[in-house]
């Protein structure tokens, strides 16, 4: 537990001081110095350490520590639209994760902003060859691996769904 908090402190400290003005930590390693000069070095920059230690804590005492950089968490090539046009390269079958069995077609299609992704068809039966255009939105097939899109049916080239006998 304190081995992680002062992995996250000692972090801290280190982001601080490269955006502090004239605050530099220098650090010294026994493999960049000579074992004498490292020993002399090391002497010196003790109490400089020390001092612009104690302002970056203080400073993040009435700062607070400093905000973390955000990550983008949608990485979808669909990300910001409803739906989107995209020209069939092949149709494929794949086949779903562990506890599920059977075969799901699916259809790797070329979006218009230029990106290639796994599209799921669903409903029985389907009528897409290679050079069809379809309309495809977002969702992902859980049971399938890197299918993170549906094509609809009844757009474009895509057939509607057979209807019940």
């Amino acid at each position: 537990m304190w081995s992680t908090i002062f992995s996250s402190v000692s972090r801290t400290i280190r982001t601080i001081s490269q955006r502090l003005p004239g605050s530099n930590l220098q650090t010294f390693s026994r493999s960049s110095l000579p074992s004498t000069s490292y020993n002399q070095a090391a002497s010196i920059s003790t109490s400089e350490n020390v001092c612009a230690r104690n302002s970056i804590l203080q400073h993040m005492h009435y700062q607070g520590m400093p905000k973390r950089r955000s990550r983008s968490c949608d990485k979808s090539p669909i990300s910001g639209y409803n739906a989107i046009k995209g020209i069939v390269l092949k149709t494929v079958i794949r086949h779903p994760k562990k506890p599920n069995s059977g075969n799901r077609k699916c259809a790797i299609v070329k979006l218009s902003n230029g990106n290639e992704i796994c599209a799921y068809i669903p409903g029985v039966g389907h009528n897409l060859q290679e050079h069809s255009q379809v309309m495809v939105k977002g969702g992902r097939r859980r049971d399938l691996i890197a299918v993170r899109a549906n094509i609809i049916r009844g757009k474009l080239d895509c057939a509607p769904v057979g209807g019940k006998k």
